[in-house]
């Protein structure tokens, strides 16, 4: 026991996991907290075709040599959010046929792009820890963190100073719009908000693994508890000490940062169904 205390303490020291430590607790936290929405919504299936797109415009950074590639990846993130929420209505493609048909163009034209204009040797390589996620978190610069942080405090922020709105606009849209609430600028806000928190989770779990993410603390959450807030609390503390168990347990197994995340997802998602069924 001493030891495995000492070899903790001893990770626990070393700035690059206490860097990753702090933006993966933040990432799994701002998931948790609007994926209680998205599965009450029927909205899960967004994170996909966003994770997707994301994953289009980070080839594109990588083609140009971007330092810093967040600042490209995000913004055609959030457009695209945008794009798919506004014109969804008016659109002649649409619900989750436009975002089958956008996640996977992008998914493809983002692995040509890849093929055939990355200077990278390890293509193999750039595109499965793109995909699936990697030690990357490990290599974050300090700014990368701040960054992450600023972002992950700011959709915090924007969750509980508008909870209300979003508790009224995910059980009862057209209630909500009854009672004078601009229900189309709160779906605006929840699309520009999940694209920041794909944009802040690719380089934790990888873009095909994002909606585990999103999806398995809310779902063991609801096995346990029936209420709003104690769905969202409960979801934020076991996707908490999923990730921190998952991150912890890939730096010190060697093992890959999303799928261990995912794996101990769903290990606790079995253990809340059964807890839930004998409730």
């Amino acid at each position: 026991m001493s030891e495995m205390f000492e070899t903790v303490t001893l990770y626990l020291s070393y700035p690059f996991v206490q860097y990753a430590l702090i933006t993966g607790i933040l990432i799994a936290l701002c998931s948790s907290l609007l994926g209680v929405t998205l599965v009450l919504r029927r909205f899960s299936y967004i994170g996909d075709g966003l994770s997707h797109v994301a994953f289009g415009a980070m080839a594109i950074a990588a083609i140009f040599g971007l330092a810093n590639d967040m600042l490209l990846v995000l913004p055609i993130t959030v457009l695209c959010a945008v794009l798919l929420l506004k014109g969804g209505e008016k659109a002649k493609i649409k619900g989750d046929a436009a975002i089958a048909m956008l996640s996977v163009g992008a998914l493809a034209v983002g692995y040509l792009l890849m093929n055939i204009f990355s200077p990278s040797t390890n293509l193999s390589g750039d595109v499965c820890s793109t995909l699936f996620g990697s030690t990357s978190i490990l290599t974050l610069t300090k700014g990368e963190v701040v960054l992450s942080v600023v972002l992950s405090l700011l959709v915090v922020a924007l969750f509980i100073l508008f909870y209300n709105k979003l508790f009224s606009i995910t059980f009862d849209e057209n209630f909500a719009r009854a009672t004078g609430i601009k229900a189309d600028a709160y779906n605006l806000l929840l699309a520009v908000i999940i694209a920041v928190i794909i944009v802040l989770a690719m380089n934790l779990v990888g873009s095909l693994l994002i909606s585990a993410l999103v999806i398995f603390p809310a779902m063991s959450a609801m096995r346990i508890i029936k209420s709003f807030k104690g769905v969202t609390v409960l979801s934020a503390i076991i996707s908490v000490v999923c990730a921190f168990l998952g991150m912890f347990t890939s730096i010190v197994a060697g093992t890959p940062v999303g799928a261990t995340i995912v794996a101990i997802d769903i290990v606790v998602f079995i253990i809340c169904y059964i807890v839930g069924a004998k409730k």
